[in-house]
């Protein structure tokens, strides 16, 4: 969970934030900072690309986390992280910040896909199936990915349902070619 440069950027930030009281604060931050790259192509290529100096990336993921709004420690922590060249790891710190918080919470993630957002009646629903079936509190990271068709991808842990209509589509393709 914490291997590499992104595990090892996420346990030390988690554990400036246990320290200072601020866990909570710092995961909505990093998962603003998430959606905020998502959003924006110029923001991704500004943390990807090793094309703009360790001043203008420093500068510009300082601007960013002000408008957003971003706790002092979380700022702080990713001008160390712009001034170390590792923006490139973002990403991976902030979904492994997120695993360290679930894991001293007791909590599982589960990675949904669907082809459509999920409602939150939907979103509760499924949270509580799974809570259920696995007897952890789950907390629900949901993607969209139009391509299913219809149906759910769930991930938790090593454990995978499919149950999209792409893949049951494409299993009865298969099926077919068995026939003839």
């Amino acid at each position: 969970m914490t291997s590499g440069v992104a595990g090892r950027y996420a346990a030390a930030l988690f554990d400036l934030a246990k320290e200072a009281g601020q866990l909570d604060a710092v995961q909505q931050d990093l998962a603003d900072l998430k959606r905020l790259i998502g959003e924006s192509a110029d923001l991704a290529e500004l943390v990807r690309s090793p094309l703009f100096s360790r001043d203008e990336q420093t500068r510009a993921i300082g601007a960013v986390l002000d408008k957003a709004g971003a706790q002092d420690l979380t700022r702080r922590f990713l001008t160390v992280v712009a001034k170390n060249r590792r923006l490139f790891a973002l990403r991976g710190m902030i979904d492994a910040y997120a695993a360290l918080l679930a894991a001293d919470r007791g909590e599982m993630t589960a990675e949904v896909i669907s082809a459509q957002p999920l409602t939150a009646g939907q979103t509760e629903e499924l949270r509580d199936t799974l809570s259920a079936q696995l007897s952890r509190k789950i907390q629900i990271n949901a993607t969209v990915d139009p391509s299913l068709l219809g149906g759910l991808v769930v991930r938790v842990g090593s454990r995978m349902i499919d149950n999209s209509l792409r893949t049951k589509l494409s299993n009865m393709q298969l099926a077919m070619k068995g026939i003839g």
